[in-house]
């Protein structure tokens, strides 16, 4: 990790726009709870977020970006955005799911879950060496880290792979989406 990088990490895959802006040492987040809305809300939200700093788009060293599990729409709002931001500034966005920025800084082992629909979580056990795959379980009462939290470890966790080279960031999906195409044939178009 090269010293004192800026990192700029956001996610919506949940109710909420989260950002956290690493400055070295520093970590400043900023989380609005929202059910809808997050992708007018997101690029102004950060733009702010630098403005506040004296920092503009330019000064990042890099982007981490949340990238699920969650919501299928706020997952793809956080990648479009960070693959736009990065293509346009030239910069690496790093992707760090949900899983990643539970476990970290906690002792192994570790169960992360993630809340999922219809009473159920998303659950990845973390060892010492090696993780089991994610998978979507009955309900699973532990505590949940608060939203603040995830995205300070998003940041940190992008900012420690900084220089690795890594593909561009990839929605992490456990299960498939609700929506199905119709089964009706479509319609003939009109000459």
């Amino acid at each position: 990790m090269q010293p004192d990088p800026i990192i700029l990490a956001f996610d919506t895959s949940a109710a909420h726009c989260a950002a956290a802006l690493l400055l070295g040492d520093r970590v400043i987040t900023r989380v609005d709870e929202m059910a809808k809305g997050q992708a007018e809300h997101l690029i102004p939200m950060l733009a702010a977020m630098l403005t506040a700093e004296n920092l503009s788009w330019r000064d990042l060293d890099g982007i981490g970006v949340g990238v699920g599990p969650g919501n299928f729409t706020g997952i793809r709002i956080s990648l479009s955005a960070a693959r736009g931001l990065a293509l346009g500034l030239g910069k690496p966005a790093i992707g760090v799911n949900g899983f990643e920025a539970r476990a970290h800084g906690e002792a192994m082992p570790y169960t992360a879950t993630i809340p999922a629909p219809r009473n159920q979580s998303y659950v990845q056990v973390f060892r010492a060496i090696g993780t089991t795959a994610p998978v979507q379980a009955d309900a699973v009462a532990l505590p949940q880290k608060p939203a603040a939290d995830l995205i300070e470890a998003v940041a940190e966790i992008a900012a420690s792979r900084l220089n690795s080279a890594e593909e561009r960031p990839a929605p992490l999906y456990i299960r498939s989406a609700d929506a199905a195409p119709p089964r009706d044939p479509a319609p003939a178009l009109l000459p």
